[in-house]
């Protein structure tokens, strides 16, 4: 993690306090901040070391930690979610997840069902699931699973059944499909190029992008009452028109920002007022989220890493709620009442967060 900064991180909070904290016409400034109340609705808690959540408390930052069915064991995840949940419930929430491993043997369902009861059970607001359904798991033949494949009916339909909220991570950005020097975002060239087990330019014999998104659009179309986020705009970050036409076809799907912010900001270099209002017009569908990550071991050490926390919420503040101008990318100060429902309201309402304003 780069933890490079030109100001020490002590040194920008003074100057962003120095900057007028009062409204002005409906909006936030830079000053405002630290003292609005926010929730990062997907980054990545994975220690019981519990300084990162004082340190977001104190930006007035509450965060939601998806498990998700990567490195780190499924297990251990749970138990350090449940230990902070346990020691902050005012500030953190979690979403459990569960392992494909065992999908097509005998009572692969019933153990799914089972894992979304014991992460239920020990403090879970909602389930993730990950995008090696889709992008990695294959049945008994060889076919690649999507996850709309009607194995998964029973887990959907007791999502559905029990109103459980449901983080999906399916499929990736449009430009995992190009060669790197394609891509239209930095950050993407950056994962791709040290993640090539998922970029799908590579593997051409992997289900299509088009593939990925039509399964997800069947899930919404087949579960009409499942709480349903997608993470990371929907893997639909290329382009918000096409997002919005999911919006609008269906009303329960709901998206968040995490690690897609990028990609907004060069569509509003192209497009300023498409990308503004957009955000304005579904405001009540979209959630603040960074897939930021907190873990023992950080580079830079705790305050180097907070010093990277810290800068990039504000920098996403600035080009959110203000209209500062950010390496040639102006800020799309959205209204104040727009501000408050996408990095809090939303999130507190979607996934039921006990979390104080």
């Amino acid at each position: 993690m780069n933890t490079r900064y030109h100001l020490p991180l002590l040194a920008v909070a003074l100057g962003l306090a120095a900057a007028s904290c009062s409204r002005q016409n409906d909006f936030y400034t830079a000053g405002d901040f630290a003292r609005v109340p926010k929730v990062d609705a997907h980054f990545h808690y994975y220690t019981t070391d519990l300084q990162y959540i004082a340190f977001a408390d104190s930006l007035q930052m509450r965060l939601v930690s998806p498990n998700v069915d990567a490195s780190l064991s499924i297990e251990e995840q749970l138990r350090v979610s449940a230990v902070v949940w346990q020691a902050r419930p005012d500030v953190f929430a979690f979403l459990g997840t569960f392992a494909v491993d065992n999908f097509g043997m005998p009572g692969c369902t019933e153990g799914i069902i089972a894992r979304v009861n014991e992460s239920i059970g020990m403090g879970a607001s909602g389930i993730k699931i990950w995008k090696n359904i889709g992008m990695e798991l294959q049945d008994s033949t060889g076919r690649y699973v999507m996850a709309d494949d009607p194995a998964f009916e029973p887990f959907f339909q007791y999502l559905e059944g029990n109103h459980i909220p449901l983080l999906a991570h399916l499929g990736e950005p449009r430009n995992c499909w190009l060669p790197l020097e394609e891509m239209t975002d930095a950050g993407d060239r950056a994962y791709f190029a040290e993640h090539p087990q998922y970029h799908m330019y590579l593997h051409p014999e992997m289900p299509s992008y088009t593939e990925q998104i039509d399964a997800r659009d069947r899930l919404l179309e087949r579960y009409p009452a499942l709480n349903f986020t997608g993470a990371h705009l929907g893997s639909l970050e290329w382009n918000v028109d096409e997002l919005a036409k999911r919006l609008d076809r269906f009303p329960h799907f709901n998206v968040d920002m995490a690690a897609r912010i990028g990609h907004l900001k060069n569509q509003s270099k192209e497009d300023y007022d498409r990308v503004r209002n957009f955000l304005i017009k579904y405001q009540d569908r979209i959630l603040y989220a960074t897939d930021l990550a907190a873990y023992d071991g950080m580079n830079g050490g705790p305050e180097g890493a907070k010093q990277y926390l810290y800068t990039t919420w504000m920098s996403d503040w600035l080009y959110l709620a203000t209209d500062s101008i950010r390496n040639g990318v102006q800020g799309l100060q959205l209204p104040l009442a727009v501000v408050d429902k996408i990095y809090c309201a939303n999130a507190k309402r979607i996934y039921r967060l006990p979390i104080r304003r």
